[in-house]
């Protein structure tokens, strides 16, 4: 293998569906062509911001509580401070860390490997080709919050667990994130994997439904749960509309991760409409729910309408307007 085939693989016949094949690629040419499993399973966690998201919600969550409350930390916002510290020697510092790797090492020799289980919420192993079946049947979603595979770890959950007389059997699995799975534990026999088929529901005559299948030239971006068309009527240059790919009345009927989809693309539709006109400076965001609230289209959907100054003599009291005199206070 030379470099002009190494090159060659790196810029047409590598195929990534993950950052695994450039890490450790990455990692080889940095350490003279030569690195264990080990180190490169260590730099794959490093990469993956799922991975770091997982343990921010430990350290607050769990053991940052833990200590805090037994008066040896104090947390602001997002730091975690030792209460005391200023008052160690560099010889106390060194003498507490070695004692803390020895309580460390005592532990792991007693416990073997069930001491690093803490991450694994499915109890029992689960095979990796009814994994790939739930996963599948889920669409690589969680049945629960609806985040994506990429998003989050997607565990397999037993529905009625295994506590409660659950089967171990593809019909009693179903596919929850790990955050999801945390927080239903062995409390209750949900079973989330209806949640979408909701997702898929269209309804015959509706504007924004049809324009998913007969006019699909004016969506502007869309992801798996929603997408983004210009408004036919714009209030300004750049109003944008986002709209939830199921039929849903008004905004009080979207799911979480519908809302979470509608967000997403509204973030990468403003920041794209900022960069391609710079005399945009600021953002009405809007919904009308209801008749009375001036809803005309009866599938949601979420205005953003860029503004730029002098647009109106005076915008103060912005959306305030909608009830003529009301705008300004």
């Amino acid at each position: 293998m030379n470099f002009d085939q190494l090159k060659q693989f790196i810029t047409t016949d590598m195929q990534m569906q993950h950052i695994y094949q450039p890490v450790m690629l990455i990692e080889l040419l940095k350490n003279y062509g030569q690195v264990s499993e080990e180190h490169i399973a260590r730099t794959f966690l490093s990469q993956d911001p799922t991975q770091q998201k997982y343990y921010e919600d430990k350290v607050r969550n769990m053991v940052g509580k833990v200590l805090n409350k037994n008066g040896i930390t104090e947390r602001e916002k997002s730091t975690h401070r030792l209460l005391g510290y200023e008052k160690l020697t560099d010889e106390q510092i060194a003498e507490l860390i070695e004692l803390l790797r020895s309580r460390l090492a005592d532990e792991e020799s007693k416990r073997g490997d069930s001491f690093w289980k803490h991450r694994a919420t499915d109890r029992e192993p689960i095979s990796g080709s009814v994994r790939y079946e739930v996963l599948k049947r889920a669409k690589g979603r969680c049945e629960c919050c609806g985040a994506s595979i990429d998003e989050r770890p997607i565990d397999i959950d037993h529905i009625v667990p295994r506590s409660k007389t659950g089967d171990n059997d593809i019909s009693n699995y179903q596919a929850l994130c790990w955050l999801c799975n945390a927080n239903k534990g062995n409390r209750d026999d949900t079973d989330f994997r209806g949640v979408n088929t909701i997702y898929e529901h269209r309804q015959t005559g509706c504007l924004f439904c049809d324009v998913q299948v007969n006019d699909r030239q004016r969506i502007v971006t869309e992801n798996t749960l929603a997408f983004a068309i210009r408004d036919g009527f714009p209030v300004t240059d750049g109003h944008t509309l986002f709209i939830p790919k199921r039929h849903a009345l008004d905004y009080f009927e979207l799911s979480q991760a519908e809302i979470n989809a509608i967000n997403q693309l509204m973030g990468q539709q403003k920041d794209l409409l900022q960069h391609s006109d710079k005399t945009i400076e600021g953002f009405n965001i809007g919904m009308n729910c209801g008749e009375v609230a001036g809803q005309t289209i009866f599938h949601c959907h979420v205005h953003l309408i860029p503004r730029r100054r002098g647009d109106v003599e005076n915008p103060r009291g912005g959306v305030r307007h909608v009830i003529p005199g009301k705008g300004y206070y």
